[in-house]
């Protein structure tokens, strides 16, 4: 699927699986198999929000439940589509009428649009909330996590890489990596950038 999520797991400080849920839900079903105990965060990368997954009986059993939710209203839950009220002017729904692909295609194809129009201070905005859910979750006892949080914030990527350097390995380079992608979105399209 082009616009799938996108997922984080993480066992501590460790990056165990990165990418789709057909990437990520295999490796931490394994780990779950091997030691129920075992705590592995799984993070959605565009929001940080953490998710959870309903890791009983198979794999398939798994993947099954993810792919279908557990949404059972209006909509298209073997998509992920949940139905919702919208509040538009009269004028809108008129024109939404209009489309031949239908008034949800129509939202959705408005809404992607706008996603990947998104001003480079919005995207970076996105990208360091996303972080900071994430690293709130996995580094707020680490050292200087504050002050990195900051640094975040003011886009100071020079500043946060500084702070970070003695994190873990993996925590540490996904919150590089991502810092940068902000402070790149920020710079492309004029915002604050480079100081």
């Amino acid at each position: 699927m082009d616009n799938a999520p996108r997922y984080l797991a993480f066992a501590g400080a460790k990056l165990v699986a990165e990418g789709e849920v057909s990437e990520v839900l295999p490796t931490i079903k394994l780990r779950f198999d091997r030691s129920p105990s075992d705590t592995v965060f799984v993070f959605d990368v565009t929001t940080g929000r953490q998710t959870d997954f309903d890791l009983r009986g198979t794999l398939e059993d798994a993947l099954a439940r993810v792919h279908v939710g557990e949404h059972r209203g209006p909509g298209r839950p073997r998509l992920g589509v949940k139905s919702r009220e919208v509040a538009l002017l009269p004028r809108h729904w008129a024109w939404l009428e209009e489309q031949p692909s239908g008034i949800s295609a129509a939202m959705r194809r408005l809404v992607e649009d706008a996603m990947k129009k998104a001003p480079g201070p919005e995207r970076a905005r996105r990208i360091r909330a996303a972080l900071s859910n994430v690293l709130t979750a996995l580094a707020g006892d680490r050292p200087h996590y504050e002050e990195a949080t900051r640094a975040l914030f003011k886009n100071d990527v020079e500043r946060f890489e500084q702070l970070v350097a003695r994190w873990p390995g993996d925590l540490r380079d996904y919150a590089v990596r991502q810092a940068r992608a902000a402070y790149e979105a920020e710079d492309s399209e004029g915002g604050v950038g480079r100081e």
